[in-house]
């Protein structure tokens, strides 16, 4: 699949009314024929979940949080967060962390071939705010504490072997992983004002118990050239990791993180940024930017976690905005995917497709309760483009 771009200043659709104007470096874009129609046509009316869909896509309810998960003895988890989805022979595996602290960690949910829920478990206990984190390609699912000095977990989704504890990915407030398998490394974000982005190099590929932490360095601007520094000291401590390094590129809030075809992207909350780094060349600009969008009607507000479809889409879910989860287009048309009503005080979280991906899972953090133990992970099913 070639490598896809967004938001060149083409296509907007907006979840209010049609606009025109710039937006990126200054082109012109038009308005979609349907304002508020993105790939999938416009939102429907609230099905008996709460969820606004596109005609075809219908929604399930996978879990909710403190109570068992349907056809097992197993209690899912407060707060659910970022997530991913592995093979599992002609089934398939949801993982889900738990931001809460302490305790934190992560569970499992596991389906057979028809999507019936044949299994849940924990993977991962006993750690502190588990938010965001990545696969990797050897399908293990790294998981990251958002905490002063928080480590990556390395955690096996099929609940054989022992979550590993990897000190050599750096002590920060972690947010969300990329593996990029071409360079053969680890996207890291971090979810301070001042963050940076970073990437560890596994002295040996699949093996992250030792190699180098690196940070990103480059200008002020939106856009530019960057280069890779070492982190003298990835422990983090006396010194801050984002603090060793002259030059480092700061960040405000990093959190959902994805690589595809010599390209990571990842956002920032604190300016409702997507940020798109050309690794071909070694170059970043912003892919999506809410305050570039003319007359208040940017489709996209809140962004967090993100996950991308085999098509090329990228998914990026909302924390508050009006709790959407938009898709941006690779023709550069963004707009909502779906919408969750009746939840203001939660926020999405954990997009992740199935391997066959028409299956999309994720999570109202807080639910209709607003608290910790009301989180709902959800299903949607339907022809997703791939």
């Amino acid at each position: 699949m070639e490598r896809r771009t967004f938001l060149r200043g083409a296509v907007i659709g907006s979840s209010a009314a049609a606009f025109g104007g710039t937006l990126m470096h200054g082109a012109a874009y038009a308005a979609p024929a349907q304002p508020g129609a993105g790939p999938y046509g416009a939102l429907g009316a609230a099905d008996a979940n709460g969820i606004q869909l596109p005609a075809g896509f219908s929604s399930r309810v996978i879990a909710r949080s403190s109570q068992t998960v349907s056809g097992t003895s197993y209690t899912w988890h407060s707060a659910p967060d970022g997530g991913a989805c592995f093979a599992d022979g002609t089934g398939w595996i949801y993982v889900s962390n738990s931001e809460i602290n302490p305790s934190g960690g992560a569970s499992a949910v596991k389906f057979n071939s028809s999507g019936t829920i044949t299994g849940a478990y924990r993977i991962l206990s006993n750690t502190r705010q588990n938010c965001a984190g990545g696969k990797t390609p050897w399908n293990t699912w790294l998981s990251c504490e958002e905490v002063s000095l928080g480590y990556v977990y390395e955690t096996d989704p099929y609940g054989v072997n022992a979550a590993v504890q990897r000190p050599a990915m750096g002590r920060f407030k972690h947010e969300a992983a990329a593996a990029d398998p071409v360079r053969q490394v680890i996207y890291l974000t971090e979810d301070e004002t001042s963050g940076c982005f970073y990437r560890f190099i596994p002295t040996t590929w699949g093996n992250l118990s030792s190699g180098t932490l690196q940070v990103l360095k480059a200008g002020t601007a939106t856009s530019g050239s960057f280069t890779w520094a070492n982190v003298p000291d990835p422990d983090g401590s006396p010194t801050t990791t984002r603090t060793q390094v002259s030059g480092s590129k700061k960040f405000n809030g990093g959190e959902g993180c994805h690589y595809a075809n010599d390209t990571v992207w990842f956002t920032t909350k604190g300016d409702n940024r997507v940020w798109q780094l050309n690794l071909a060349n070694s170059t970043y600009e912003l892919a999506y930017d809410d305050s570039l969008v003319p007359g208040g009607a940017a489709p996209l507000t809140g962004v967090d976690n993100v996950t991308g479809s085999s098509y090329g889409d990228l998914y990026v879910a909302e924390d508050g905005g009006n709790m959407e989860i938009c898709v941006i287009t690779p023709d550069d048309v963004v707009a909502p995917f779906l919408r969750i009503t009746g939840q203001s005080s939660s926020e999405i979280t954990g997009p992740a497709f199935s391997p066959a991906g028409n299956r999309l899972y994720f999570s109202s953090q807080r639910g209709t309760g607003g608290s910790s133990s009301a989180g709902i992970t959800y299903e949607v099913t339907g022809p997703f483009r791939t």
